[in-house]
């Protein structure tokens, strides 16, 4: 073998090993690793909507939110949510919150966040709003509860309590404490 040719075998074989080790590189994905990363196991979703059923497997309420994310203790958080009763539940409500969180058992809902209630047909029969900013919603049992402030228009009368416990079914209220209200006749 001359030289020559050995010469040509060697940078032959040099441009074969460099190939490859290049496409070796540039098909390789490397994961990057952060410390705190925002990505956590669970599912995530944009515009969701989750209906819950009663005992007997049928629709009792949706949930709809902007986003939803599953939490590592199998919660899941919503963000922006409204929630309303199947019309075939009876509950003239709707509810909304800049947040909530469900938990596995899906039996309650804690909103937070400018939590507002709505009924056009809510206690005594009148347009009704509950306002706080932290509620706990039991769907199953049509139950509303808070120890915050919480502030409650009937109609034209307006009352200001601490706590608070709703039948939203039955339509009917149970104030806590430091009551006061404004009734115009």
């Amino acid at each position: 073998m001359s030289a020559r040719t050995a010469f040509i075998s060697i940078l032959l074989l040099a441009g074969a090993v460099g190939s490859w080790f290049l496409t070796q590189s540039l098909t390789t994905v490397k994961p990057q690793e952060q410390a705190g990363s925002d990505f956590e196991s669970g599912y995530y979703f944009k515009m969701a909507r989750i209906l819950g059923t009663g005992p007997d497997g049928q629709m009792l309420y949706e949930i709809r939110a902007d986003y939803a994310r599953q939490q590592g203790d199998q919660k899941v958080a919503f963000d922006n949510v409204h929630i309303d009763y199947a019309q075939s539940a009876g509950v003239p409500w709707t509810i909304d919150a800049e947040s909530a969180t469900i938990s596995e058992d899906q039996k309650m809902i804690k909103l937070s966040g400018n939590v507002r209630a709505l009924s056009a047909n809510g206690f005594s029969g009148k347009d009704t709003e509950i306002s706080t900013q932290y509620l706990e919603l039991e769907p199953a049992n049509f139950s509303a509860t808070t120890d915050r402030r919480v502030q409650i228009r009937i109609g034209e009368r307006k009352l200001l309590a601490t706590g608070m416990l709703a039948s939203l079914q039955e339509n009917k209220l149970e104030l806590q404490s430091n009551i006061s209200g404004k009734f115009v006749p």
